[in-house]
């Protein structure tokens, strides 16, 4: 029988979407998260290449989130993180109980549904531990 192609097949392939994929500046060595076409810090439009981030992090600030939009459930965490390459990122923390200072790594959860029987979509969140 020969492979039969689904929706969620291409969506897999996608490197990007089960990895964190920054950029790294060739010329002053910064590293940005979601990746740039060119560096913030330096300003330099060329030599902006492909960075794979451990995933690892520390809370820099958090909320928790009591009244959710339509499609996600409440209460839910979203913290600031530091990834230990230096971006500062928002993201869910999928820990109840969450300090600042505390170590995060990365995870892929499901994020919301497209109502109850839509396309469930998935990406990033952290949870506690290195």
């Amino acid at each position: 029988m020969p492979f039969k192609s689904s929706v969620s097949m291409p969506w897999r392939l996608k490197k990007n979407r089960y990895n964190l994929i920054g950029a790294k500046c060739n010329g002053c060595g910064v590293v940005h998260f979601p990746p740039r076409a060119f560096c913030l810090n330096c300003g330099k439009d060329e030599g902006m290449g492909e960075h794979m981030l451990a995933g690892s992090g520390t809370i820099e600030s958090f909320t928790k989130i009591r009244v959710a939009p339509d499609g996600f459930e409440s209460p839910y965490n979203i913290a600031l993180i530091r990834l230990d390459e230096g971006p500062l990122i928002t993201a869910q923390v999928v820990d109840e109980e969450i300090e600042i200072d505390k170590r995060v790594r990365v995870v892929f959860r499901k994020i919301f549904e497209d109502g109850k029987d839509g396309i469930i979509h998935y990406g990033f969140k952290f949870e506690l531990g290195d």
